[in-house]
Formats: structure tokens, C-alpha cells, sequence
């Protein structure tokens, strides 16, 4: 597989266009789908190792417990931190994509299927360390509390996003904000690579079989399936690291203790006490959530980036480009 940077003369979407374009389609991606991340990560926080004969405690009984517990709006938790993030998460990916691509490709401004690979990698990390890291540290705080939002007497630790980012820093100092950087940005990375290399091919392989769509937009359809086909490579591919990085940064620091050490020891706690299945807690919902949470984000962006695109420089920069 192998594509060119700049098809058609046309130049890559603006800083202006991946803002809009691509925080309009994180934030339909987070309303849509944030209660499968409040699930999954329910799920993985979960310590309770399932003893031989007992039922499955799987993500639709995890769902219920919360509502039942905590009102329908306990799946929200965590969501402003999300959305505070959204925007500059989505930009940051797409236009770093674009950039590492420009970087990667070669004298005839070919990029082949190795360097969409290491862009989709590089963009990954580099959304991680920006934003995600902290983003997803007061998101799991947020999601990890129990109680009912529907009873003004369950005071929770943490209020809202801008509260327990406060609280964080305030008493365990602004590093905790980073805690599992490495394993986010090994997550984020590894997600992104597979997420762009498999959606690139899935689009050029759409568009050698109908040429009609040569130098335009697929149809829609077409962009949520491949979105949704691509997304979910990603989890199955790093469902440990997601799962391990979610119990650290739900955790305080241990003072005189590592990251690396943290991270030892809690995968060899798990490994222990729970099984080596406890390292894939949490993969159906998570499955669930990225992959249509991928197709929703591609379709939407595709679908934005072609209207500002078309708007004119009064709105943008009016260059068109299309992959």
C-alpha cells in the first residue's frame, strides 16, 4: 500500500480544518459512546476474581448494576473531562497524522504502507503526552467514584472534571496528572497506528473497485464501516496495557516507588490474584466503544473537513485536499 502525500496537488487539511472538522467528531464520538468507557472501565477496576461455576459478571450486568445504583446519569461520569479534551485531542491527532506522513514520505511524495504505520504511531504518542494522560487520570478518577447522582447527600470526592483536577494536583502534586504517560502513550500509539494504517488501505482498496469515488469522498456508509473495522483492531491488540494503565491511574502514588515498579506490581497482583484473564477486563465494552466511537469519528470528520473545505477561504484557508 502506498499513497501520496499531496494527491492531485491538492495540499493537506489546515490546522484550522482538523480544529473544527476533528473536535466537532470527537465530541459526537464521546456522546455517543461514553457510557461503554464508563463500563470498561468499571470493569477493569474490578478486583474480584470469579470463582470456578459463577456466572459471568459481563459488561451488560456491569451497565445495569450502575444505573440501578447510581441513576442512568452514572454513565456520564467522567464525560466533562472528556469533552474539555476532545477538541484539542482530535486536532492534535489528525494534524500531527498529517504532518509525521509529510515527514515520512519520499522524494515523489509517495508514503507507503510502513510510514502511515509510524505516523499513525508518532501522532498516537504525541496526543497522549498533549492531552490524553491527563484527560483519561481525572476521567478515571471521575468514574471510579460509586456514588448516586440523584442524591444530593452522596457528596462525592470528586465534584466535577475541573474539581478533581484540582483536587488531584493539590494533594499529590501536578506529576499524578501523568501517571501511566509511558503505558497511555503505548496505548494511544499503538491504536493510532493500527487505526490509520487499516482505515488508509480500506479506503484506497474501496476506491481501486470504484473509480467512481477516484478523487472524492467515499460514500458515508462506506467510511463508518471501515471506520468501525479499523477501530476495533486497536483494543484487541492492547487490551493488557489499557487495563493495567487504567488500575495505575485510578491509583495514589506510592512515595520512594517507580512508575516501572507501580506497573510490576500491579500486573503481577492481577496475574495472581485474578487470572491472566484479568488483563482483558473490560474488552467487550471496549471493543464496543471504540469501534463505532472510530466510525463515528472518520464519518463525521470526513464529512466536516469536505464542507469547510468547500466554504472557502473566508471560513478556512479554502484549500481542498483529499487523501
Amino acid at each position: 500500500m502506498a499513497t501520496k502525500v499531496n494527491g492531485d496537488g491538492k495540499k493537506p487539511p489546515s490546522v484550522a480544518t482538523n480544529l473544527i472538522a476533528g473536535g466537532g467528531a470527537g465530541m459526537m464520538e464521546a456522546l455517543v459512546c461514553h457510557p461503554l468507557d464508563t463500563i470498561k472501565v468499571r470493569m477493569q477496576l474490578s478486583r474480584r476474581a470469579r470463582q470456578p461455576g459463577a456466572p459471568k459478571r459481563g459488561f451488560i450486568k456491569t451497565g445495569a448494576e450502575i444505573v440501578k445504583r447510581e441513576t442512568p446519569l452514572g454513565l456520564y461520569k467522567g464525560l466533562g473531562a472528556v469533552l474539555t479534551g476532545i477538541v484539542p485531542k482530535m486536532a492534535i491527532r489528525f494534524t500531527s497524522f498529517e504532518a509525521y506522513k509529510q515527514m515520512l514520505a519520499d522524494g515523489n511524495g509517495v508514503v507507503t504502507g510502513k510510514a502511515t504505520f509510524l505516523a499513525g504511531l508518532a501522532a498516537g504518542v504525541t496526543e497522549a503526552v498533549a492531552v490524553v494522560t491527563p484527560m483519561e487520570v481525572v476521567k478515571i478518577r471521575l468514574q471510579a467514584q460509586h456514588h448516586s447522582m440523584a442524591d444530593p447527600l452522596d457528596v462525592p470526592k470528586y465534584r466535577n472534571a475541573a474539581h478533581a483536577c484540582y483536587t488531584v494536583v493539590k494533594e499529590e502534586g501536578f506529576s499524578a496528572l501523568y501517571r501511566g504517560v509511558s503505558l497511555t502513550a503505548l496505548r494511544q500509539g499503538s491504536n493510532q497506528a493500527v487505526n490509520f494504517t487499516a482505515y488508509t488501505y480500506f479506503k484506497e482498496a474501496l476506491r481501486r473497485y470504484q473509480p467512481q469515488y477516484e478523487g472524492g469522498n467515499l460514500p458515508s456508509w462506506q467510511t463508518t464501516l471501515i471506520g468501525l473495522v479499523s477501530g476495533a483492531m486497536g483494543p484487541l491488540s492492547n487490551a493488557p496495557i489499557d487495563t493495567i494503565k487504567t488500575r495505575l491511574q485510578k491509583a495514589t502514588a506510592e512515595e520512594g516507588v517507580s512508575a516501572l515498579q507501580r506497573i510490576t506490581k500491579i500486573a503481577a497482583e492481577m496475574f495472581k490474584q485474578e487470572g491472566f484473564h484479568a488483563f482483558y477486563k473490560g474488552i467487550t465494552p471496549r471493543i464496543m466503544r471504540v469501534a463505532p466511537g472510530q466510525a463515528v469519528t472518520f464519518t463525521v470528520y470526513e464529512f466536516l473537513k469536505d464542507k469547510l473545505e468547500k466554504s472557502g477561504p473566508s471560513i478556512i484557508t479554502g484549500n481542498k485536499y483529499e487523501e
